[in-house]
C-alpha cells in the first residue's frame, strides 16, 4: 500500500520553510533584472501613458485573480471602478457593482498602501470587501474573521469528490496566523521578491478563511511585490500570468504541501512565472503606447463615440 506523506503544516518543524539558494539565485537575478527594466520604461512615460498602464494592469489583475476562482468579473465595470478610485477619466464606463469594488478595494489597498504594515484587522477588511453580502453564492460565511470550522480544497461531483488538501485545524489559526503576520512585517534579511512566494504559499497553506483565501493570497504576494519594486506603479499583472498557467498553479500547491518544508520547486515557479508576467506586460506597455500614437496622429480627425470607445478599451 502507498504510504501518503503527510500535509507541512503537521510536521514538528512547520512552518521553518526551506530552500536552495543555488538553485534559485540565477533565476532570481533575471527575474530582478526583469523588474527594473520594465520599471524604467514605465517611469520613462508621461504622466497620462503612465496612468493608462497602471490602469490596464491593475484591471488585468482584478480580472485575473477572480477568474483563477472561476469567477468573471465585467470588464467595463472593473476598470470604471478603478479609474474612479484612481482619480482617473471614465469616459462614460458604467459604475460598478459592490461585488466589483471590494474586489477594487482590496487589490488597491495592498497595491497603494504597501508600505503599510499587515495586520489581522487589514486581511479582515479584505475579507468584507470580498463577501460584502456575508455570502459565497448561496452559502453564509464567517466573513472578516478566521473561520472556525474545518478547511478541505476538493474538487469533482458530489458524492465523488476528491480532497487536495485539508488545511490547519481553526483552533490553530490565530496563532499560526499571528505567526505569520509577524514574520512577514518582519524578516528584512529575505529578499523581497522570494518573500512574495514564500508569502503567498505560506497563507494559502494555513487558508484562514471559509472563502476567498486564493484572491487573498494574490493580494498579499502583489502587496510585498510592490514593496519590493520600490513604486506605488503597477506595471505587470502576476495574476493574469498565474491564470494562464492555472493548472500547474494548483498541481504545483498540492505536491509542495505535501511532505517537506523545501519549497525550492514553488519558488523556481514562482520566480519563473513572475519573469513571464514581466514579458507579457511588456506587450501591454506597446499597447499603450500604439494607442498614443494614434490619438497624436489623429488628433484632428473626427470620430463618432462608438471609435472612441473601441480606440480606449
Amino acid at each position: 500500500m502507498r504510504r501518503i506523506n503527510p500535509y507541512i503544516h503537521q510536521l514538528p518543524a512547520w512552518p521553518k520553510f526551506s530552500w536552495q539558494p543555488d538553485v534559485l539565485e540565477r533565476l532570481l537575478g533575471e527575474v530582478r533584472y526583469q523588474q527594473g527594466r520594465l520599471l524604467g520604461r514605465v517611469e520613462s512615460l508621461g504622466v497620462e501613458l503612465r496612468s493608462e498602464a497602471t490602469l490596464r494592469t491593475l484591471t488585468l489583475d482584478v480580472l485575473k485573480s477572480s477568474e483563477i476562482e472561476g469567477e468573471i468579473l465585467p470588464p467595463a465595470s472593473v476598470r470604471s471602478s478603478l479609474a474612479h478610485r484612481l482619480g482617473l477619466e471614465r469616459g462614460g464606463l458604467p459604475a460598478a457593482d459592490r461585488r466589483v469594488e471590494g474586489v477594487v478595494a482590496m487589490l488597491l489597498d495592498a497595491t497603494q498602501q504597501a508600505d503599510q504594515p499587515l495586520t489581522a484587522q487589514r486581511l479582515f477588511g479584505w475579507h468584507h470587501a470580498l463577501f460584502p453580502t456575508g455570502y459565497s453564492g448561496l452559502y453564509p460565511l464567517q466573513v472578516g474573521a478566521w473561520r472556525t470550522g474545518p478547511m478541505q480544497v476538493v474538487s469533482g461531483p458530489m458524492g465523488r469528490e476528491r480532497v487536495h488538501y485539508e488545511a490547519p485545524a481553526a483552533e490553530l489559526l490565530a496563532e499560526q496566523m499571528q505567526e505569520f503576520i509577524d514574520w512577514f512585517n518582519g524578516s528584512p534579511e529575505l529578499d523581497p521578491v522570494l518573500k512574495a512566494g514564500l508569502a503567498h504559499f505560506w497563507f494559502v497553506t494555513i487558508h484562514p478563511f471559509d472563502d476567498g483565501n486564493g484572491r487573498i493570497a494574490r493580494a498579499i504576494a502583489d502587496l510585498q511585490l510592490a514593496r519590493a519594486d520600490g513604486s506605488g506603479q503597477r506595471c505587470y499583472s502576476m495574476s493574469a500570468q498565474i491564470q494562464a498557467e492555472r493548472q500547474q498553479y494548483y498541481d504545483l500547491l498540492e505536491t509542495s504541501q505535501r511532505g517537506s518544508l523545501d519549497v525550492t520547486a514553488w519558488l523556481t515557479w514562482f520566480l519563473a512565472c513572475l519573469g513571464r508576467a514581466v514579458t507579457a506586460a511588456e506587450q501591454t506597455l506597446a499597447q499603450v503606447l500604439a494607442k498614443a500614437r494614434f490619438w497624436e496622429l489623429h488628433r484632428s480627425t473626427a470620430l463618432t463615440e462608438r471609435q472612441q470607445r473601441l480606440v480606449t478599451r
